[in-house]
């Protein structure tokens, strides 16, 4: 079981967050999130490789790092994400960014439902219309990023699922600052703000309540991408008790895609104690 999350952008190729979420084959036949182990707190990036409690931990996260030249091609990076979760055997790619434009009869004058629910600093409105106006070209890219891999066979998820196989080569947006508080987390600070302390607690915080191995030490994207992707895994093993769907289904209305979900993750499920009872 494996997802590939995202965290998008558009300037350069090494500022996107690109990691493999993967649940390991010999972790126990449970959701990823239920009953993890609690690992001792431990100094920030204290192994670079595949920790030595790795067969405790039954979430492993490769990281890949993109630096290219050039800013970011939406054809050229759908691309290179379809190509490489068919090497991986990815089914879910996790994307931060929109994947559609406002309806005209959601009863919002400037959001999708989903963003309204989730409060979000950015709103996607009509065609062509977003807030704060700087916003715009990372959202128009975003969406080109979808089409482009809706055409090499993927297609944004479209129902709150149902028991059973989820559908193959799936898109799901996700909001990273929203999966921070949806686990019950201090959301990172924004890139700019960020401080390395800051990155330090964060990953901390993360790993103590969902464990899982890191091929390196993550960066500001990638552990946003690492935070927003647990999602997937949740989606993957059509656990409903793992992910938190908001919003309304994707559709196309007057020539463009309207609304959509966003996922994000719940926090682990923790064995009760029954010992009071004795």
């Amino acid at each position: 079981m494996a997802v590939l999350s995202v965290d998008l952008a558009t300037r350069r190729w090494s500022d996107l967050g690109v990691v493999l979420l993967e649940k390991k084959p010999t972790a126990p036949s449970v959701h990823p999130f239920r009953f993890a182990p609690v690992l001792p707190a431990r100094p920030l990036f204290s192994s670079l490789g595949v920790p030595d409690d790795t067969a405790e931990c039954p979430i492993a996260c490769e990281i890949f790092p993109w630096n290219d030249p050039g800013p970011v091609d939406a054809e050229t990076l759908a691309g290179r994400l379809s190509h490489l979760s068919g090497v991986r055997g990815v089914c879910t790619i996790m994307l931060d960014g929109p994947q559609a434009w406002k309806s005209r009869t959601n009863g919002l004058e400037h959001a999708r439902v989903s963003e309204r629910q989730l409060n979000t600093a950015a709103k996607t409105g009509l065609p062509g219309m977003v807030k704060p106006l700087t916003y715009r070209p990372f959202a128009e890219f975003c969406l080109d990023v979808y089409d482009a891999l809706c055409r090499r066979g993927w297609r944004r998820l479209e129902t709150l699922g149902q028991p059973g196989t989820p559908p193959a080569r799936l898109l799901v947006e996700s909001y990273p600052y929203a999966a921070w508080k949806s686990l019950g987390l201090k959301p990172l600070p924004s890139k700019r703000r960020a401080r390395v302390s800051d990155l330090a607690e964060a990953f901390g915080a993360l790993r103590r309540l969902v464990p899982f191995t890191v091929n390196r030490p993550p960066n500001h994207d990638q552990l946003q991408a690492i935070v927003a992707g647990l999602a997937g895994l949740a989606l993957e093993d059509c656990d409903s008790s793992g992910a938190r769907i908001i919003g309304t289904p994707p559709r196309r209305e007057e020539g463009h895609w309207r609304e959509g979900f966003i996922v994000l993750p719940l926090p682990p499920l923790r064995p009760v104690d029954w010992r009071w009872l004795h």
